[in-house]
């Protein structure tokens, strides 16, 4: 496993509850991931000289606890496996007493970047060295559209929504759809699915739906074809 350590930052906090945020620790792994890319020299750098590129294709996040403004934390990741273009990866963040706070499953796309089309992993798995699987209740990477949503007022992607690749960033969507959940809403659990990318300018239409313990934000463009599905169960005995 491939860890860094940090520290819960008051620029990452939901002051309304005193938590870190999902989309910061979304950002945590994403972070992780790629000091492991870069350390191992098949980072970014290494992925444009192949004319090659990971993208993203869903997430699956579990809180096991509320992280909190000040905590020391370690953050881990490892892939655990790949088949055909795709590849998956477990994430992991723990306190300073080794207690896990939150984990994650990830699947992963590997495309060749010149013609947008997916890629066979490479028999050596592209650099990486594979570890088990975390225990954890593996969900379907598909998120079921809900029958009843509402409308909200769209709005555009801005420059700091983008990454290097040039489209709106993975944990973006995820800090996005944040912004549609209740006051009172605490987690305990969020899966998203990346349809589309999304570029500087392209208007996104957020449609929520609210039901008992779920929230689901949908993030389509103006023809309501969705960028990103993202789901969230929320935590009742906090």
């Amino acid at each position: 496993m491939y860890t860094f350590t940090s520290r819960v930052r008051y620029s990452e906090m939901n002051h309304q509850k005193g938590t870190l945020n999902l989309s910061s620790i979304i950002n945590y792994f994403q972070d992780c991931s790629t000091f492991q890319s870069e350390d191992l020299n098949i980072g970014m750098d290494y992925l444009l000289s192949k004319q090659r590129v990971w993208l993203l294709n869903s997430w699956q996040l579990e809180i096991k606890r509320p992280a909190r403004l000040g905590e020391y934390i370690t953050i881990g990741t490892w892939p655990y496996g790949f088949k055909g273009f795709f590849g998956y990866r477990n994430f992991i963040m723990k306190d300073h007493h080794e207690e896990v706070i939150a984990v994650a499953n990830s699947v992963w796309v590997y495309l060749d970047s010149i013609s947008g089309r997916p890629a066979r992993v490479p028999e050596d798995h592209g650099g990486y060295q594979l570890e088990p699987a975390y225990p954890m209740d593996y969900m379907d990477r598909k998120i079921a559209l809900p029958e009843d949503f509402t409308t909200y007022p769209s709005f555009p992607v801005v420059k700091s929504n983008i990454d290097s690749y040039n489209h709106v960033n993975n944990g973006q969507y995820i800090k996005m759809a944040e912004e549609f959940l209740p006051d009172d809403f605490i987690a305990r659990s969020m899966r998203a699915e990346y349809k589309m990318q999304a570029v500087l300018g392209d208007i996104i239409v957020p449609k929520v739906s609210l039901k008992k313990d779920k929230a689901t934000i949908i993030l389509s463009n103006e023809s309501q074809k969705p960028y990103a599905i993202i789901e969230f169960i929320e935590r009742n005995n906090l």
